[in-house]
């Protein structure tokens, strides 16, 4: 990975981050102020220890911006903190000026408030005596951050502002009333309250101040420290970019307008996935790492960005319609369905390049038999025998390749494409008879959608793995005979075996509980499932290995017939 190019990197404070005359401006169209009540607890009670500690530093992480001269930045990581921390420089501002005009120590509380507001959030222009701001927010809270809070003037209907505008002015209420019940000297109150800003928050607060030169500096810096909240980050570089490209109002707007709509329907934390897949139609690798030196080499004008962004909108709704098989686009294709919950049931994401591809270019019919084949791809190659993930999705890039270019319009001649990936049968049967999956979590639904359908193989009738509980014909916990017969080293590796796991009636499964196998095999014998009763007719008297073992082997060559392509 290419290194990004760090200007500078050190530890400050918040005075020296503040001071020299340095603003900060958030890009317009970053994320709105969210932190909440949590958040602002966090860092008051932090201050509060460091008031009673004149020694003690606190960290605030890492604050990453993008240099634009020697005195202005775009705050790229970040915005949180400096929002909140201005607010409760407001809350502190706020108290000195109303207790000057409370007259306590009028003159000295009234200049206090003035200095501190010089230093940590504007000066006064002399002519419009308008307060120029060390801190810009993005486009929804600025006007709100300048016009209310920076101005102290409370807004006149506090309940119709917008979310962001709403946590910042709850933010500002919270530290004034704290900042109220801050225990002080009456005889000193003024200086001591002065202190917390100047002294106690502006020198004690400590940011990694890390300087970049551009925006794919900024992103490859994200990758390399793997920050929490990546997701949403490297989405907001991308849509800063696409941005900067747009300079008339209109396209601003227009650009605005679509882009919100994008994410609405792709979800923000999933955008970095769907832009991946969406260039690996065109390309056989890509690495997170350069999803944004990719999109920085492909939009470099206007025309570039909406261009780029009309590809994008072709393929949302695709997109978010595979992670839901309620989506709208499965009314009129419900064939669909079972394979759209099956694909995310497997978290068989590789295979959407090829989805992509053929979505408008194949007849409803045949995208439902491509929805099938790639259902069945991924629970050989990838749910059973774990093979290699990065062939998975080089194959997968090729077929669709090979589907836009008009080389395979057929689901049989993308199979063609896509068959070094599919697990040839005695691969599959040897794999499966080996398989363990847990019942536990989302392994569990997997087990029980495994063991739905070969029941219903087995059974000639349909069972919803939604109304199914497992049984495990060893117990989880066994004990008593048990033991004699699965020695503790032999237990572990049998207990979530696929062969020792079936399907039971929810009231006889209480009843059988870690119940001798004399017992279990009676209930089984009562049950509605076919591959349960078949337990107890294959063993009629004790289970042990061997039987688990040959069970599995059955249950193996029935999954080979289950879970292969139509076209082989």
């Amino acid at each position: 990975m290419t290194r990004a190019n760090v200007l500078n990197t050190g530890t400050t404070s918040y005075l020296e981050l503040i001071g020299n005359g340095k603003t900060y401006r958030v890009p317009l169209y970053q994320r709105d102020y969210a932190w909440t009540q949590q958040e602002w607890e966090d860092l008051w009670n932090d201050v509060v220890e460091l008031r009673g500690d004149p020694e003690g530093r606190h960290y605030m992480g890492a604050l990453v911006v993008q240099a634009q001269g020697d005195r202005e930045f775009f705050v790229i990581d970040g915005q949180q903190r400096l929002a909140t921390i201005s607010l409760l420089a407001l809350a502190i501002i706020d108290k000195l000026r109303r207790m000057a005009e409370g007259g306590t120590d009028e003159e000295r509380n009234r200049e206090r408030a003035t200095e501190l507001r010089n230093r940590f959030i504007g000066e006064k222009d002399p002519a419009s005596l308008v307060e120029s701001s060390r801190l810009r927010l993005n486009e929804t809270d600025d006007p709100f951050y300048q016009d209310h809070l920076v101005q102290l003037r409370e807004p006149l209907n506090p309940r119709g502002l917008p979310r962001s505008n709403a946590l910042l002015w709850k933010c500002f209420q919270y530290f004034s009333k704290h900042v109220d019940e801050l225990q002080v000297d009456a005889d000193n109150a003024g200086e001591e309250i002065a202190k917390v800003l100047s002294e106690t928050v502006a020198r004690h607060l400590l940011f990694i101040l890390i300087t970049v030169d551009d925006e794919l500096d900024a992103y490859t810096l994200f990758e390399t420290l793997n920050a929490r909240g990546l997701e949403l980050t490297t989405t907001d570089l991308l849509k800063n970019y696409f941005f900067s490209k747009v300079r008339v109002a209109t396209d601003m707007d227009a650009l605005k307008r679509r882009w919100q709509a994008l994410i609405a329907t792709v979800a923000q934390e999933r955008f970095p996935d769907f832009l991946r897949y969406h260039l690996l139609c065109e390309q056989p690798k890509i690495r997170r790492q350069r999803l944004f030196k990719l999109v920085r080499d492909r939009v470099r004008t206007p025309g570039d960005t909406f261009g780029f962004v009309t590809a994008l909108e072709a393929r949302a709704e695709l997109f978010a319609a595979l992670a839901d098989v309620n989506h709208g686009y499965w009314i009129d294709r419900p064939t669909a369905r079972p394979f759209v919950q099956e694909l995310n049931l497997f978290r068989a994401r590789q295979l959407t390049p090829v989805f992509f591809a053929a979505w408008g270019r194949f007849p409803d019919d045949d995208f439902v038999r491509l929805l099938k084949l790639a259902a069945v791809i991924a629970f050989r190659y990838s749910v059973v025998s774990g093979l290699n993930p990065n062939l998975l999705e080089r194959v997968c890039h090729y077929a669709a390749k090979a589907v836009l270019d008009g080389q395979a319009n057929r689901p049989g001649a993308v199979f063609t494409r896509l068959r070094q990936i599919y697990v040839d049968d005695d691969r599959f049967e040897s794999d499966f008879a080996q398989w363990t999956v847990s019942t536990r979590g989302q392994r569990g639904k997997l087990a029980k959608y495994v063991l739905a359908r070969l029941e219903t193989d087995a059974g000639a009738r349909a069972v919803d793995p939604e109304a199914v509980t497992v049984e495990h014909v060893l117990p989880e916990n066994p004990a008593g005979e048990w033991v004699e017969v699965f020695a503790p080293d032999r237990w572990e590796a049998a207990v979530d075996r696929l062969g020792n796991l079936t399907l039971l009636e929810r009231t006889l499964n209480r009843e059988v509980g870690n119940a001798a196998y004399s017992t279990k095999r009676a209930v089984y014998e009562s049950s509605t499932y076919a591959l349960t009763r078949e337990i107890a007719a294959c063993a009629p008297e004790e289970w042990t290995p061997t039987l688990l073992e040959e069970r599995q082997r059955r249950l193996a060559a029935r999954a080979v017939r289950l879970w292969r392509a139509d076209f082989t």
